[in-house]
């Protein structure tokens, strides 16, 4: 298991090594997905059983993974 950002972690043997909440098996992409859906932060919390700071670190994660993107016009 290696932890990739606080409260985030990856390992092979959980969700096919996609990011997750740290100890638990639910994917950072469900969280943001499901917030992007409109669902609440308290919604999230209860329906996954994660804690704000959980549901919080997932949104630090995303954010720090699109801070670092660039994308260019090619022409």
């Amino acid at each position: 298991m290696m932890r990739i950002a606080p409260r985030i972690v990856v390992d092979d043997q959980i969700q096919a090594g996609k990011p997750v909440v740290d100890g638990t098996r639910v994917p950072v992409e469900v969280v943001l997905g499901v917030l992007g859906a409109g669902e609440s932060v308290d919604q999230v919390m209860v329906e996954y059983r994660l804690e704000r700071e959980d549901v919080l670190a997932c949104l630090a994660y995303a954010a720090s993974v699109v801070s670092g993107e660039e994308i260019r016009q090619v022409n």
